[in-house]
């Protein structure tokens, strides 16, 4: 996946959650319900290699950050109603949504048997914030007072750490902003602001291999494109504590070869069924086939730095929007496993609003030929879609691409990459040739997320190269509304704006196609897209 969990990067093409991080929803489960439990028992999930090394602050796609989040709690999570739950925070309190006190709860320990305290917050902060250190996700810092002294858009940095923390006592910090932010607590539940223990800072590289971290399981081992393991943390204070003996993360060519494992149980959850096998999943596993809805999107991203859609008029890429059949193609590749999309914001986050995109996602191939032809038409007549070949993306991406050259004659090929590590170098490293599958899930229940983590120029989601001023201008407004209601209503503004701009091309809504073994029960998916692990429980042998 991706999101964010900026948001995280999508990795497969099928999947969905309903819930919390700590509590998710799920289908009524049964399978081996009946059977007894194995409190010490492992099961094995299917998952690919992550991108970077395990640091929470460099973690921005699904693969790595499923194994973060199992390793590392945050000060807080949210219900199934996107509330505030207060994890490794005892309270976050602001008057001012300015300057925010945390208060921890005592207790908790660190995997190596150290104290969890104020000072692994704002140390683990300040590094992950200096550019020196080179986090993906550093940019999640920068509403913190200080920020441009420790990472100066030009010239050398200023300061080593950020202004805005402060160290009170063990269990206490405070958070001050530059500027009031309404919804800022919800931020906090994403992995980025996770505490990290002093031994860490001796060799950060080599921590990034075997971390260790504050969560429900522990570190064990990592065979790099083989699999990672994780055991239950039997010191854990969270309030989600593990049912099972711990995880086996095992990386899988391609989602079709992970369903077969599935049917003969060489893995035990599945987190996509491929196309081809959506038809049919449900009639394999009876009861433990999972079909649930969760906060992600599907798009296509124009990469703006490139010669093709430089300075393109917005009205090219509405037109290709439009050539696109999204219901026939939800309907039949897809089985009607996702939901065509009318917007930018993914459902069941605060703030989603229908048909914000207006009738740019409508198919029409009369007005797409008539809009391309009125922006200039596409450079080269000719585009791209790149796309990871181990997420059973080829199916819908070639059924793009066939829809939009038969209602426009614009030339579309997918650009296939080996795998979700390859597709996400390539976008870093500015090397995709035209558009590129951008599938965003949310890190936190708000449509900023979707919004300024993707859109905003300075953004760390922003692969693309989109950048506009005005849409800068915006976001900095909704960040610094009065409450967290006229964000999200300021927030709503500018994704009806976004249709004048066309930062990328909505395509569908995310759902959990999913199943499990019979050697496991209590499995239930979060509104990331995630499996709860915490819950899963194992049956004996």
């Amino acid at each position: 996946m991706r999101g964010a969990k900026s948001a995280k990067w999508v990795a497969i093409a099928a999947v969905v959650a309903l819930g919390a991080t700590a509590c998710g929803g799920g289908s009524d489960d049964k399978g081996s319900s009946k059977a007894a439990i194995d409190p010490n028992g492992v099961f094995s999930v299917e998952s690919g290699e992550p991108q970077n090394p395990l640091q929470p602050a460099n973690t921005m796609e699904s693969y790595g950050s499923i194994v973060i989040k199992s390793l590392f709690s945050q000060l807080v999570s949210y219900d199934s109603a996107g509330k505030i739950v207060m994890v490794n925070a005892q309270s976050v309190d602001s008057k001012d949504n300015k300057t925010f006190t945390v208060k921890l709860k005592p207790g908790w320990k660190f995997h190596d048997g150290t104290a969890v305290t104020a000072e692994s917050y704002v140390k683990a902060w300040n590094w992950a914030a200096a550019p020196a250190n080179k986090q993906t996700n550093s940019f999640w810092f920068s509403d913190i007072q200080g920020y441009d002294d420790v990472a100066p858009a030009k010239g050398k940095p200023k300061a080593t750490s950020l202004s805005g923390l402060k160290v009170v006592d063990d269990n206490t910090f405070t958070i001050t902003l530059s500027k009031p932010m309404p919804y800022f607590v919800y931020k906090l539940g994403y992995e980025v602001f996770s505490p990290l223990p002093e031994s860490f800072y001796k060799d950060p590289k080599a921590a990034g291999q075997h971390p260790i971290g504050n969560g429900p399981y522990k570190f064990v081992s990592w065979q790099h494109k083989k699999q990672i393991q994780v055991a239950k943390f039997d010191g854990y204070k969270g309030p989600d504590a593990a049912k099972n003996g711990g995880v086996i993360f095992k990386n899988y060519a391609s989602p079709e070869t992970a369903y077969e494992d599935l049917k003969s149980g060489n893995v035990d959850v599945i987190t996509q069924v491929a196309p081809k096998d959506l038809p049919v999943y449900k009639q394999d596993l009876g009861d433990r086939a999972i079909d649930q809805a969760y906060s992600a999107i599907q798009t296509i991203a124009p990469a703006f730095y490139t010669k093709q859609w430089k300075n393109i008029n917005p009205k090219v890429l509405q037109g290709l929007s439009m050539a696109i059949d999204r219901p026939t193609i939800t309907k039949t590749v897809l089985n009607s496993t996702r939901e065509p999309a009318t917007g930018w914001v993914a459902k069941g986050v605060l703030g989603y609003q229908p048909n914000a995109a207006g009738d740019v996602t409508t198919y029409n191939p009369t007005k797409a030929k008539q809009l391309i032809k009125e922006g200039g038409g596409v450079p080269g007549n000719s585009i791209t879609i790149q796309y990871n070949a181990d997420g059973g993306h080829k199916d819908w991406v070639d059924a793009v691409c066939n829809s939009i050259t038969n209602a426009t004659g614009v030339k579309c090929a997918g650009d296939s990459k080996a795998d979700f590590q390859a597709d996400l170098n390539a976008r870093d490293a500015h090397q995709v040739k035209s558009l590129y599958r951008s599938g965003w899930v949310l890190d936190f229940p708000m449509n900023a997320n979707f919004i300024r983590d993707l859109y905003g120029s300075k953004s760390d989601g922003n692969q693309s190269g989109f950048s506009n001023a005005k849409i800068d201008a915006d976001i900095a407004a909704a960040d610094t509304a009065s409450t967290l209601e006229e964000s999200e209503q300021k927030y709503q503004a500018i994704e009806k704006e976004l249709v004048n701009y066309m930062p990328s091309i909505p395509l569908w809504y995310y759902k959990v196609n999913a199943g499990y073994s019979e050697k496991v029960s209590g499995v239930k998916f979060n509104q990331a897209g995630d499996p709860v692990l915490t819950g899963v429980q194992v049956a004996k042998k």
